[in-house]
């Protein structure tokens, strides 16, 4: 049997599509031809000033023979909400959405919100889960909600908690760099603000956390 391929996560990126390009150039180089994964853990769209170049792109899918796992977001779904309900498009708007409609000039395709309607919460491999904000320490991780996994902060940030797999997510900005610990590992290093993006490499044979970082600029 062939081994896997390496797993490389990507953190959050915000509209900034000139770091999105910069992290696959990275990964593709390193990847040399091989086969692996990319996985995306959410927030593609809202605040930085290119959100519908980043929709694009991962919509197109893999890179090489690299697979695309796109996971949904907090700010997809508000984007989704906003389009759906649109008494909701206040909170969206407040909330970084305003660059994200610039981006596409007042008119966002039915394509692109569909597409970010069907993005999956979750990709688990054997000793990892990757989610957008992370999971309720209160619950095993088959019985998540929705809500929780693309929004929860301080319940699972402060918990500790093994929860049997290595979580891997963004969602709460840490403009010092990736935080690595024993069950979790938080790739949102504030894209927007930073101008950086992390990249996570994993072993899809090893447990634990990454076995290479690397942070992307423009």
């Amino acid at each position: 049997m062939t081994a896997p391929g390496l797993t490389f996560a990507v953190g959050d990126i915000h509209g900034r599509y000139d770091l999105l390009v910069a992290a696959l150039d990275w990964i593709a180089e390193r990847a040399s031809g091989s086969t692996g994964t990319i996985v995306l853990v959410g927030d593609y769209v809202d605040r930085g000033p290119q959100s519908r170049q980043v929709v694009e792109r991962l919509m197109t899918g893999g890179e090489r023979r690299l697979r695309f796992v796109c996971l949904k977001g907090n700010h997809e779904d508000m984007l989704v909400h906003a389009v759906r309900q649109p008494f909701t498009q206040h909170h969206w708007l407040a909330n970084g959405g305003s660059a994200t409609l610039a981006s596409y000039d007042g008119n966002i395709p039915e394509e692109h919100v569909r597409w970010m309607t069907s993005l999956q919460l979750s990709y688990e491999d054997e000793h990892r889960l990757f989610v957008h904000a992370g999971l309720n320490p209160r619950h095993p991780i088959g019985q998540q909600t929705e809500h929780d996994m693309l929004w929860i902060r301080e319940p699972f940030l402060l918990a500790n908690h093994d929860f049997g797999k290595h979580i891997v997510h963004g969602h709460t900005p840490n403009m010092a760099g990736p935080e690595i610990l024993p069950f979790r590992t938080n790739l949102d290093v504030g894209a927007f603000r930073s101008g950086r993006l992390c990249i996570a490499v994993f072993d899809p044979m090893q447990p634990g956390g990454p076995v290479n970082t690397e942070i992307v600029t423009a």
